[in-house]
């Protein structure tokens, strides 16, 4: 699916402090997308693509929620961020590279940073690493996303994400290159259901860079105790027919745990043919882009009924939102009645450039510049949204091992581990996997 808003993140964040308050200072314009009153940020998430219409809509979404609680939620008025009022512009690159690198080259000359940057099909982002600053200067633009899978962005120097990309870029040219993912959700089902489990995982085949993204969570899965026997590449805009011959090899292959790395219409499609079939799977897995309404429509309900969400945020769809339990959680539903699993991370993603704001203005909030915020963004280490997400050290772009875990049943997702509400799993390290490139 992208904190705190201000200097000093005060209890449960139940409202933002000024993020850098320097009393009666006089504002200026300090650098692009920057005036003496407002900071402009740009959102290029996709949207309209062929076969999953709105895709990370959501993510447009979030941010503006973001947005809107900034600027109705301080007081004095307009002053969370360095004393400025949040202007979001939207850009939807859809499929194409070339409208990616046109929506980076706008907001480069535009905005001040890019928040909630979701963008498939582009391997090529010397749009942000290259873009200069008010000064002349390439310091590039600084890139607080969501959706993380071109190596290119990930190793770029200017991208921070709120679920950080499991790449190591230390590792980017060798030809093995190491990772680091969530083993808590296997090492769960390994407990519940016994070492005898035997894997198949789908892969995304529009995107090298995607699947090669998803490769090492189910290389893990093997080290884990989860056989794998079985793997595949689906196009996203594969037909529920495509997925007769896949069902088929998987139960050929006698799979007892499965999950697709792509959109949750693509687990929707696996089991309507699953059942079809009459398969009946020990686990059906799938991460945060499966913790969405859409999965658990009144059409898809029996079909789904059993499968296993785990994200690294805490829940909020439905009667089981734990919205009492955390206050910024109430602040993001408050703000927004389109949430899905990408809009609380585009709502994280604007809380943690708020906290790179505070770092870089701890002077002035006259320091406000590109350069000054990355270089802040880099020291927040501990961040968790307000308790949304789960810790994670952001600003090293370390992922995290904490998750939750929920499960559908009667067309709810139902936390099931940890069973106290408002907690996350943190027992379990991530594991770190090395990959020979294939």
């Amino acid at each position: 699916m992208v904190v705190g808003i201000v200097a000093v993140l005060v209890g449960a964040l139940v409202s933002p402090t000024l993020a850098g308050a320097h009393g009666d200072e006089a504002l200026e314009a300090t650098d692009i997308g920057v005036t003496e009153t407002t900071i402009t940020v740009t959102v290029v998430a996709a949207i309209e693509i062929p076969g999953f219409p709105g895709l990370f809509q959501g993510v447009h979404d979030g941010v503006d929620a973001w947005a809107e609680y900034i600027n109705n939620s301080c007081k004095p008025a307009n002053t969370c961020v360095a004393g400025r009022e949040i202007v979001v512009k939207h850009a939807d690159p859809k499929l194409s590279g070339d409208a990616a690198r046109a929506a980076f080259r706008q907001a480069c000359s535009d905005s001040f940073a890019l928040i909630g940057t979701g963008v498939l099909l582009l391997q090529n982002f010397d749009d942000i690493t290259q873009c200069a600053d008010q000064a002349g200067a390439i310091t590039g633009l600084p890139d607080f996303a969501v959706v993380l899978t071109e190596p290119n962005e990930i190793c770029s120097g200017v991208s921070f994400a709120v679920n950080p990309a499991a790449l190591h870029c230390d590792t980017l040219d060798s030809p093995t290159k190491t990772y680091t993912v969530s083993a808590g959700p296997a090492e769960y089902y390994v407990k519940k259901f016994g070492k005898d489990l035997k894997g198949a995982m789908l892969f995304p085949a529009d995107s090298a860079s995607a699947k090669s993204s998803q490769v090492p969570i189910f290389r893990a899965l093997g080290e884990l105790g989860i056989e794998n026997v079985y793997e595949e590449d689906v196009s996203a805009l594969a037909q529920q027919s495509a997925y007769t011959s896949v069902v088929a090899a998987m139960r050929d292959a006698g799979v007892t745990y499965a999950r697709s790395g792509l959109a949750f219409d693509s687990t929707v499609k696996m089991r309507t043919e699953a059942a079809s079939q009459g398969i009946d799977m020990t686990v059906w897995d799938c991460s945060l882009q499966c913790y969405d309404e859409g999965l658990v429509a009144p059409e898809n309900v029996d079909i789904v009924e059993g499968q296993y969400v785990y994200t690294p945020f805490l829940p909020f769809l439905g009667k089981n939102s734990e919205a009492k339990t955390n206050k910024m959680l109430r602040n993001f539903l408050k703000f927004t009645d389109k949430t899905d699993g990408f809009a609380i991370q585009g709502f994280s993603a604007g809380l943690f450039f708020g906290e790179a704001v505070a770092a870089a203005t701890a002077d002035s909030n006259n320091d406000l510049t590109r350069a000054n915020l990355l270089e802040g963004a880099e020291t927040v280490t501990e961040f968790d949204a307000g308790g949304m997400i789960v810790p994670t050290n952001v600003g090293g772009r370390e992922s995290s091992g904490c998750f939750v875990l929920m499960q559908v049943r009667n067309g709810e997702f139902v936390r099931v581990h940890p069973k106290k509400k408002g907690t996350f799993d943190c027992k379990t390290e991530a594991q770190t996997i090395d990959v020979e490139a294939s």
